[in-house]
């Protein structure tokens, strides 16, 4: 019997709201077995050469990847692509767009946790921001970490960056048909990223899935850091349902916050079509 493929293609670096480089998460994931392995960023593709330099340099195979946010049901989403064509100028243009509300959301944030006596959120996110086109809740929850606010960015998130909070601010993404289309005109494949995380009662969920194939979406993640075993086998039953491919990945973002480590997720359940199969003439 063949030993499953260590693939780990869901992870961040300090391109969006990762902790580390690309480089060092390739030597990381490379530490733990992985022999496939993606960046995955949110809606940025910046990092991707240096990404595959490493992951040639520490001997692992590599796929481009991107994690795109859409709004779905008045809910964010995150749909993965996984082997495009990182020069595709359909994609480059559609991340753009996506990228250009963070700023203004980003003031907004600031100034209503300002109201609840914490000042300069802004400028302190600032300092963890790789990228200041990519300022996320995350790099205003490390801040409150570090500033004393929160003892972990969990507490943050929970009290600050929620919906009803004082630091929340909802933002309109792209569609889901957008997504999928950037995705798969660059020759990549769309995967739904971890979805027992969002909040859909079954129909809803059935609709995302529906309309996901629909616009040519090809996977889903079953294997993930946010999942319980529980779910893998839920997610593993949707796969086949829908006729979609399986996708694994820890959705690492930082040694200090991740619960799971780069490439130690078990194997995929039996009787699913791994992405990578479906993605083998895009490994490089």
């Amino acid at each position: 019997m063949t030993t499953p493929l260590n693939a780990d293609l869901h992870c961040h670096s300090v391109v969006s709201d990762g902790t580390l480089t690309p480089e060092a998460l390739a030597e990381r994931a490379r530490g733990n077995g992985v022999e496939l392995w993606a960046l995955t960023d949110h809606d940025e593709i910046g990092g991707l050469q240096r990404a595959r330099e490493a992951a040639h340099a520490q001997g692992m195979k590599y796929l481009t990847g991107v994690e795109i946010s859409i709004t779905f049901l008045n809910q964010t989403v995150h749909i993965v692509g996984l082997g495009f064509d990182a020069d595709n100028t359909t994609l480059r243009d559609g991340l753009r767009q996506t990228r250009g509300g963070r700023g203004a959301r980003a003031m907004e944030m600031s100034d209503g946790l300002a109201k609840v006596g914490i000042h300069g959120a802004y400028e302190g996110a600032l300092k963890f921001v790789g990228n200041p086109e990519l300022i996320s809740r995350t790099h205003f929850a490390r801040f409150l970490v570090e500033s004393g606010v929160c003892r972990e960015t969990s507490e943050v998130f929970r009290k600050y960056l929620t919906e009803g909070k004082p630091g929340f601010v909802p933002h309109r993404w792209a569609t889901l048909k957008d997504a999928v289309t950037w995705i798969t005109a660059a020759g990549g494949m769309a995967i739904i990223a971890h979805p027992a995380r969002y909040k859909f009662t079954p129909n809803e969920e059935y609709a995302l899935f529906t309309e996901f194939k629909g616009y040519g979406g090809q996977g889903v993640e079953v294997v993930t850091g946010s999942h319980s075993v529980p779910e893998y086998q839920i997610y593993a039953e949707t796969a086949k349902e829908f006729g979609l491919a399986a996708s694994r990945g820890s959705d690492f973002h930082s040694p200090d916050e991740s619960h799971t480590e780069l490439g130690t997720l078990p194997a995929l359940p039996s009787g699913l079509t791994p992405v990578w199969e479906l993605l083998s003439s895009r490994i490089q």
